[in-house]
């Protein structure tokens, strides 16, 4: 199984002090610059490395320069200050941009990343069989993989039906989603990510049998909805994802009736927890 960026990540900065605060509403990490300088350069003086580093991105008109921010942490002294930070997409060209051979295997990667892209171009099925190597090393029988590609589609055809019924921003689709998924179980997707104590990780890789069942009724009882009435406009659309949600939850009240308890489950397949006090990754085989 090829490592994905996160992995990769992972193992350029182990075992070492990387700050790095999580945005909830963003739902992205951010990582002290001055941190990655540090272990990538070994310098005795990180920040006065990064600043010149930043000035001369910035007289080269480089992106990475715009994309730096500032966010309070937690220094060294104990002391809460400001620090320039960069989300994962900035980390990535950090590293691309620092010549240091501690990079140069992220560098490979990428390049090898970069390939596999235009092959894809060339061969669509390329796409389709990594999909389905990422969730069998992750321990997902096939039949669940068969049925979790489906609800890809599924989803896919119920974007298309929103498209045409005048849907356009990428906003919209979410708050539509999120009508479906708060009518049948009570959250939207942000809040049941965190009742499973995830973040980036996808809501539906770590969600159980019941509960992909009754997301992917949600979304197909509006795609059928939305094609018989044909509603245009966000208001519309909104009304008729509320309906399909209601499909969902009649069959969740009619299960937990007969099951004598909730279908709604904290699990995830996640092999580590987030600790939020420490913004830490602590592996659960440890504990």
């Amino acid at each position: 199984m090829k490592e994905n960026k996160l992995e990769t990540i992972i193992k350029l900065f182990e075992n070492k002090e990387i700050r790095s605060l999580w945005d909830a509403s963003k739902e992205k990490y951010f990582f002290s610059v001055v941190d990655v300088i540090k272990v990538l350069t070994d310098s005795p003086r990180p920040r006065k490395y990064w600043n010149a580093l930043k000035t001369k991105l910035s007289t080269e008109g480089s992106e990475l320069s715009q994309k730096v921010g500032q966010l309070k942490m937690k220094a060294r002294d104990g002391k809460i200050r400001k620090t320039d930070t960069l989300d994962m997409e900035g980390l990535f060209r950090l590293i691309e941009a620092v010549p240091s051979p501690k990079a140069e295997p992220f560098k490979l990667w990428l390049a090898r990343l970069g390939k596999e892209r235009v092959d894809e171009v060339f061969d669509p099925e390329i796409v389709v069989n990594r999909a389905v190597e990422y969730y069998r090393y992750r321990g997902y029988s096939d039949k669940w993989i068969k049925a979790r590609l489906g609800g890809i589609i599924d989803r896919k055809r119920l974007t298309d039906v929103w498209k045409e019924g005048g849907i356009k921003k990428d906003y919209e689709y979410a708050i539509l989603t999120n009508e479906i998924y708060k009518t049948w179980s009570g959250m939207t997707a942000q809040e049941y990510k965190k009742y499973k104590n995830i973040r980036k990780e996808n809501l539906r890789d770590n969600m159980t049998r019941v509960e992909i069942a009754l997301t992917d009724l949600g979304e197909i009882a509006t795609e059928e909805l939305t094609k018989k009435q044909k509603p245009y406009g966000f208001l519309a659309n909104k009304r008729i994802a509320k309906s399909g949600g209601d499909v969902a939850k009649t069959a969740r009240i009619n299960l937990e009736e007969k099951l004598g308890e909730t279908i709604i489950s904290k699990d995830n397949d996640l092999n580590y927890q987030y600790i939020e006090d420490h913004q830490r990754i602590i592996n659960k085989e440890d504990n």
